[in-house]
């Protein structure tokens, strides 16, 4: 099915005498049979704003949002947006990954483009036309080339190097053999200035909710991207562990990561989860404490790329949290500690429970299905009427029944009688834990 804009604009660009076609991510994903919410259409001879305008009146939308310096205008068209860009070429400066642009003919707007599978064009009747004679076999081939040398796309744009990985893990395509190697070259490029923190932030979190994170993660160590952008995750590399690990730290968080569903929190606590065994390897194999430092880097890195202040706490949450579901064990946890697991996880109970299972997964470990037995009881801890996860007493309860000043001894006989209630010793009634407290004075 084409596009719902495609006959407006074959009737606008008919009456006007402009030459325009759909290009780059919808004519591709259309052929893939993926869907695409954007479009671009590509304007040739300067007419990009006068079909921007007249689409924008055609269909009754606020006027477009002009972008003189890069000829480009958008039109948001019910809760779509579509770009129109006139025909057009660009030069860079060394420092920078904003153009000068000029107006040019579309063969060379064709050029300039960071694939060739995205500068197939579509007209407004369905066809496909392949200007440049290598986008159409290059999609058949599921192969990912520049239309120039890639030291020169990758150069006037060094965001492109993260989309190509992006696209290998969302497409499932493979890079043209010069793609790695100029990557390499020009891996410092993606540092601030000349790359933002926030589109590097934006193509990695579309890496890590593809359905190939792990491989978008061999490519940016394989293209020395790593460790320019994750340094936490590239020192992890080489770091050998025994016991039920079968890779080393960096092949094990590889394959957390892709056990892991497409759930940003929860491949990003996989992606951090081990950065901490680096620091904390000792001579006897073990990694006292990794967990903690572990959450440290996970926070420090997530700061670094301006997550947001929610998604790092959750994620460093996670991270501090994940082995405490993997040491589980039957015999030794009574109903006490697996409430206070529930309580303590709080919300991101179930992604901590997926983080154990993928953290199993990804290694020779004996029992996974431990993990069953725990979910079950977890289950049925929050299930429990009346709840032990809290108790229904106040601190101004407290200190009636002891006769006692607000301070430090009322937050800690409280904590005291929560324990009491989540291990079982204790009814969870009001009235009963106060006439424990009053009858309990060593308490």
């Amino acid at each position: 099915m084409l596009d719902p804009a495609f006959p407006i604009l074959h009737r606008l660009t008919s009456d006007l005498g402009i030459q325009a076609w759909a290009v780059g991510g919808y004519v591709r994903d259309h052929i893939l049979g993926r869907s695409h919410s954007e479009l671009d259409v590509v304007v040739e001879n300067g007419r990009g704003f006068e079909l921007a305008e007249a689409f924008a009146t055609a269909t009754g939308s606020r006027r477009p949002v002009l972008f003189e310096r890069f000829g480009t205008a958008q039109v948001t068209w019910g809760d779509r947006l579509i770009e129109f860009a006139s025909a057009r070429a660009e030069s860079y400066a060394p420092d920078s990954r904003k153009p000068e642009v000029r107006t040019a003919t579309l063969e060379e707007d064709l050029r300039r483009r960071d694939f060739t599978i995205n500068a197939l064009l579509m007209d407004f009747e369905g066809n496909v036309h392949d200007r440049l004679g290598r986008g159409l076999p290059d999609l058949k081939a599921r192969l990912l080339r520049t239309p120039l040398d890639p030291v020169q796309t990758f150069s006037d744009d060094p965001l492109r190097m993260l989309r190509a990985i992006r696209f290998a893990a969302q497409l499932d395509f493979r890079l043209d053999d010069a793609l790695l190697p100029a990557i390499r070259q020009l891996a410092d490029r993606v540092r601030p200035p000349v790359l933002s923190v926030e589109r590097t932030q934006d193509e990695l979190k579309k890496m890590l909710l593809s359905e190939r994170p792990a491989r978008a993660l061999e490519l940016l160590d394989a293209g020395g991207l790593l460790e320019v952008l994750l340094p936490e995750v590239a020192a992890c590399k080489g770091v050998a562990q025994g016991g039920y690990h079968t890779h080393d730290v960096f092949g094990h968080t590889l394959l957390t990561v892709q056990h892991t569903a497409p759930d940003l929190t929860l491949r990003l606590a996989a992606l951090f989860h081990d950065v901490g065994k680096p620091l904390t390897a000792a001579a006897d194999g073990s990694f006292h404490e990794h967990d903690r430092v572990g959450a440290e880097l996970a926070e420090q890195a997530l700061a670094r790329l301006r997550f947001s202040n929610a998604e790092t706490e959750r994620v460093g949450k996670l991270v501090r949290m994940h082995l405490r579901p993997v040491f589980y064990e039957l015999e030794e946890w009574g109903d006490g500690a697996v409430r206070r697991l529930a309580r303590e996880a709080g919300p991101l109970l179930w992604n901590l429970i997926a983080l154990a299972r993928a953290d199993i997964a990804a290694s020779a470990y004996t029992n996974p299905e431990k993990l069953d037995d725990l979910e079950r009881r977890l289950k049925a801890v929050l299930d429990e009427k009346p709840t032990r996860m809290r108790i229904p007493v106040t601190g101004a309860d407290i200190m009636e029944a002891r006769g006692l000043e607000s301070g430090p001894e009322v937050g800690r006989l409280k904590e005291r009688l929560e324990e009491l209630v989540m291990e079982g010793r204790l009814e969870p009634d009001r009235e009963a834990i106060l006439d424990y407290l009053r009858s309990h004075p060593e308490v």
